[in-house]
C-alpha cells in the first residue's frame, strides 16, 4: 500500500522534471521569425553597387590606376582599410573617395560595409 501511494506521487514528480528539462531546448516561433525578417547583407546586392559608384574610375580595371575592388575577393581582402579610409574627416589625405570625385559614402552604407563583415561576408 505504501509502495503505490509512494508511486503514484512520485510518477507525476518524474513528468514534471522531465518535461522542464526538455523545455530549454525548443524555440519560440517569435524568436525563429524575428531572424528570418533581418535583412542579410550580401556583395553583390549590396555592397558591389555602393563600390562601383563611389571607387570608379581609379579601383576599377578600365581606368583603374590604384588598387583593384572590382570583385568579392578584393573588397573582402581590403575591407578594413576600405571602411578605415571612407571614415576619416574629408580633409585628411587617406580620405576616400579621393579629393571628393564622388560622393562620399552615406553613414548608411558605412554601416552597411560594418554589417556585411560582421554577418560574415555574405556573397
Amino acid at each position: 500500500m505504501k509502495f503505490k501511494l509512494l508511486t503514484n506521487k512520485l510518477i507525476p514528480l518524474a513528468l514534471l522534471a522531465l518535461t522542464v528539462s526538455t523545455l530549454q531546448y525548443c524555440k519560440s516561433s517569435k524568436e525563429t521569425t524575428v531572424k528570418q525578417e533581418e535583412p542579410a547583407v550580401s556583395y553583390a546586392k549590396h555592397i558591389a553597387p555602393v563600390m562601383e559608384r563611389s571607387c570608379t574610375p581609379c579601383h576599377f580595371p578600365e581606368n583603374g590606376k590604384k588598387k583593384y575592388l572590382d570583385t568579392y575577393g578584393a573588397v573582402k581582402n581590403n575591407i578594413e582599410d576600405i571602411i578605415t579610409r571612407v571614415e576619416l574627416p574629408v580633409t585628411e589625405k587617406k580620405y576616400m573617395p579621393f579629393k571628393s570625385k564622388k560622393p562620399a559614402l552615406t553613414s548608411e552604407e558605412i554601416t552597411m560595409l560594418k554589417q556585411w563583415v560582421a554577418s560574415g561576408f555574405s556573397e
